[in-house]
């Protein structure tokens, strides 16, 4: 058997970035940056108050309560036309530019507002209170966010602020087909004699569209070799990359390994894991393609351990996997010590904290109930074997952002 890093490692090296464009602010989310985004602007791009208030000369209300006369009234979106003279206040609101003169602003809140148009100030603040500087966000020059970094809605909008259009690498077309005679569609209402709903289909569907790709759906094929060599050229000549589930198994009606045998440069290895131990990895026409085992929960753990990071690779990302952190297993376990054993467990914390996995059901790998309840995989590895309770383990977590490259 082929050990899981190994077989990781050899995917990544076989696929290749694809290339670049510019977008909008406003479609680069999820995307991936290509370069750094480096800021031409500053950001606050001027001073401004951080309040609504009055803007004042700190030395002037230094002893309060004092009254000041008010000057102008300066709403955001406008800027003042008149400086602030000792002994007065500009009346000023959160975002507005201050005044030349001014060096502070008080909040409304501490002050009082006279009948004769005066403010008695009845707090003092000193010089900088409650100012935003000019850059003091950011600064020009200041690298926003690095190459290789999958954008969230908060690099998003720290890019809108300096009106960046980052370069991100282009998404890929990613083709999804279901095999199988014994396979329809999740829509059938009656399902007749041996046939069950495709599951795999419609997880990878979801999984890649929140990747952010694009999927081209090529629906279910049977098992006949002229229709699955149809399948398959088609997407190659569409795709920049091809996944199907099933048939890459040791039995008699598995055609896929015999038509990907036939079409392309297609290995079938024994990957040392479980589930998903049996695996095919190589291209048809140049188009990188992956064939996951058939049943349900494995095709999700060759997707998380296969597919997805290599997507990421191709889309330019530096971080490729699932975040891995350290819990106990609250629970005996006894697994395989050949094989990476990935368990699906809930997580919850115990009374001091720390955090506490328990199998989420089932572990056979077509026990889909268990896998919609898990947080994540408790990665037992080769030569383990078996866990008791309290032990510490590494959970690797689907249900939050990938934080680390292959070796970490």
């Amino acid at each position: 058997m082929k050990p899981l890093v190994e077989a990781q490692r050899e995917v990544l090296a076989a696929v290749g970035r694809l290339g670049t464009e510019t977008v909008d602010i406003s479609d680069a989310f999820g995307r991936v940056t290509a370069e750094p985004c480096v800021s031409r602007v500053k950001v606050p791009p001027f001073a401004n108050s951080a309040m609504d208030g009055f803007a004042v000369r700190a030395a002037d209300v230094a002893r309060t309560p004092v009254a000041l006369g008010v000057i102008e009234d300066v709403p955001a979106g406008s800027v003042p036309t008149l400086a602030v003279p000792p002994g007065s206040a500009t009346r000023i609101m959160t975002g507005a530019p201050m005044p030349e003169g001014a060096d502070a602003v008080v909040k409304v809140e501490d002050t009082r507002v006279d009948s004769d148009g005066a403010v008695t100030i009845l707090e003092g603040v000193t010089a900088g209170v409650n100012v935003r500087k000019a850059g003091g966000d950011v600064g020009i020059g200041d690298t926003l966010v690095d190459a290789g970094v999958r954008m969230t809605s908060r690099h998003v909008a720290t890019l809108a602020s300096v009106g960046i259009m980052p370069l991100v690498s282009k998404i890929p077309v990613v083709a999804v087909l279901s095999t199988g005679d014994e396979v329809v569609e999740p829509s059938t209402s009656d399902l007749g004699p041996g046939k069950i709903r495709d599951t795999n289909r419609l997880i990878l569907k979801s999984v890649l569209r929140e990747l952010g790709v694009e999927v081209l759906d090529l629906g279910i094929i049977g098992d006949d070799p002229a229709e699955l060599s149809e399948v398959y050229q088609r997407a190659a000549a569409s795709a920049d990359v091809i996944v199907s589930t099933g048939g890459v198994s040791m039995g008699d009606y598995d055609f896929v390994k015999q038509v990907l045998g036939d079409m392309g440069s297609v290995d079938f290895w024994s990957v040392a894991m479980q589930p998903a131990k049996p695996f095919a990895f190589g291209s048809i026409q140049g188009v990188p393609l992956f064939g996951l085992p058939g049943n349900p929960v494995s095709t999700f753990v060759a997707y998380e351990q296969f597919v997805r990071p290599a997507l990421l690779h191709m889309m330019g990302a530096t971080r490729l996997f699932r975040p891995r952190i350290q819990a106990v297993i609250g629970e005996d376990v006894e697994t395989t010590p050949e094989k990476d054993v990935f368990l699906r467990v809930m997580l919850a914390p115990d009374r001091s904290g720390t955090f506490v996995a328990l199998q989420s059901g089932g572990q056979a790998s077509n026990v889909l109930s268990a896998l919609a309840q898990a947080d994540g995989f408790a990665f037992v590895p080769v030569g383990v074997g078996s866990l008791s309770a309290g032990d510490s383990v590494t959970l690797e977590m689907f249900t939050w952002n990938e934080d680390r490259m292959l070796d970490d």
